[in-house]
């Protein structure tokens, strides 16, 4: 039973598109490779499918770029210059705008502000107390920042020593331990504790004097002798 005719339209089903798609490119792509051995010829084919995907077909001992020059000297055109003058076209509006770039820069440190008029030199003006608005403010929320991670740390240190202070009080009763309040006790109790083995003498020593008074153990310094 022989093959159906296949009509010649667009598959609407997309996976069986892609499959057609495929099958034929690679049909026509040994079609190719049969027809440049048996007939020495040159063959370049590109292909796009309908996702975008890019596929190319050159014959052995070529390249693309030979291809498209034997192209051009065979037709007489010129394909690459109309590619260059886009290039070039496109290196122009690039350099315009880097020149913009660094002249308002320039403008920003105090220079190159001759060819300014007052409109301009007004709105120079704002842009850059805008500009300076914007560093304060950054500014002040580091230093808040740093600030706040200060105070934690003086936080947890006055809470260590004041840790350490109740630790030793609670072990006060010992015969070996003392503690004492000033600086005449504890020289009393140093020049005893140099005549007596293994007794210990501490200090209490405030480490913010303008606080003494205000009691707890948060804010004394240990010393041993």
């Amino acid at each position: 039973m022989g093959r159906g005719k296949i009509q010649i339209k667009k598959i609407e089903n997309s996976t069986n598109r892609q499959v057609t798609y495929s099958k034929r490119r690679n049909g026509i792509f040994k079609k190719a490779r049969e027809l440049t051995v048996l007939c020495d010829a040159k063959i370049f084919i590109i292909m796009f499918s309908s996702t975008k995907k890019y596929h190319e077909y050159t014959s052995p001992n070529t390249t693309t770029k030979k291809m498209l020059d034997q192209y051009q000297s065979t037709l007489g055109v010129d394909i690459w210059s109309t590619q260059y003058e886009k290039m070039q076209e496109n290196l122009k509006r690039l350099k315009v705008i880097n020149n913009k770039l660094r002249r308002e820069i320039r403008q920003r440190t105090g220079e190159d502000m001759s060819g300014l008029n007052l409109q301009e030199l007004c709105q120079l003006q704002e842009s850059i107390s805008e500009s300076v608005a914007e560093i304060r403010e950054r500014k002040y929320h580091v230093i808040k920042g740093q600030t706040n991670t200060f105070k934690k740390k003086v936080k947890n240190l006055e809470q260590q020593h004041g840790n350490l202070v109740l630790d030793l009080e609670a072990n006060s009763e010992d015969s070996k331990y003392g503690v004492v309040e000033n600086e005449e006790h504890y020289n009393s109790a140093v020049a005893f504790a140099n005549g007596v083995q293994n007794l210990y003498a501490f200090r209490l020593q405030s480490l913010r004097p303008n606080l003494q008074d205000e009691g707890g153990f948060g804010s004394r310094d240990l010393r041993m002798s």
